[in-house]
């Protein structure tokens, strides 16, 4: 932006900080700034150009993402992890990390909080799985994850819940409705317009599913925001830590990868 525009969306949303409400959560108090200042701009989605960039920059690395996969003596763990590096995709955390050198490292990183064998063991009697996705570049990721959860466990349904509108870098709907994601599970337009699923502003059909899931896997720390302090649902988050918030609530260090179930 120019210095004028750019002045503008500050005095702006410096107007909007005192009506913050304490009683929601970041993605929901984030998500009127953010159509502010898409109305002020003029641009309905504040960062179309750059999801595009990030899905092919994604795309590039799968082929040798399948590899490690194939060659790994537990897929699982091995897809599980390259979907948790995906989610270092994102425009609007505290700290950025590199894609490249991620992908490369994270094989060898353990989780620091990790719950995947009860991720394993809920996904083997699991027939519906909601998989809540986060940033665009990292449902690629989250393909070849939900492939390789297909190819494991034969009989799983998978229900892929995205955005219903572009709120930051966050997927929506219209951006993989014709997308090959599709010939493997089920799209869900979620009703959800916040950086983060908030379960009272789901559609029906979401809302049905969500309630009915066996396992729901959640991506991101905008999903674990909006539904950490929830665990009537059986929720395995699978996150990097981008932020301090973050870190200091799961008593962690920024950069550590998770997978968290919320049945502790």
């Amino acid at each position: 932006m120019d210095k004028k525009s750019s002045k503008k969306v500050l005095d702006e949303s410096a107007k909007m900080l005192p009506n913050f409400s304490l009683l929601k959560n970041p993605p929901q108090n984030a998500t009127p700034m953010y159509e502010m200042i898409s109305k002020l701009l003029k641009k309905p989605d504040l960062y179309k150009e750059l999801k595009q960039n990030s899905i092919k920059m994604a795309e590039k690395f799968i082929p040798k993402c399948k590899e490690e996969i194939k060659k790994s003596n537990n897929p699982f763990l091995t897809s599980t992890k390259i979907a948790v590096a995906g989610n270092v995709i994102d425009l609007a955390s505290e700290v950025r990390f590199d894609l490249k050198d991620e992908l490369a490292k994270v094989l060898k990183t353990n989780f620091s909080i990790d719950d995947t064998d009860k991720l394993y063991e809920r996904l083997k009697k699991s027939e519906i799985l909601v998989y809540l996705a986060d940033n665009a570049g990292e449902n690629v990721f989250d393909k070849l994850y939900i492939e390789t959860l297909k190819d494991i466990f034969k009989d799983i349904e998978v229900y892929y819940f995205v955005r219903s509108a572009p709120i930051i870098n966050d997927i929506t709907y219209d951006e993989l409705k014709n997308d090959s994601i599709n010939d493997i599970a089920t799209l869900i337009d979620s009703g959800n317009k916040t950086p983060g699923l908030v379960i009272e502003d789901l559609k029906d059909e979401a809302k049905e599913l969500f309630y009915k899931a066996d396992c729901i896997i959640s991506k991101g720390m905008g999903n674990f925001e909006c539904l950490s302090e929830n665990n009537q649902f059986p929720i395995y988050y699978l996150l990097k830590i981008k932020c301090s918030v973050v870190a200091k609530e799961l008593k962690r260090e920024l950069g550590d990868i998770i997978c968290k179930s919320s049945k502790r």
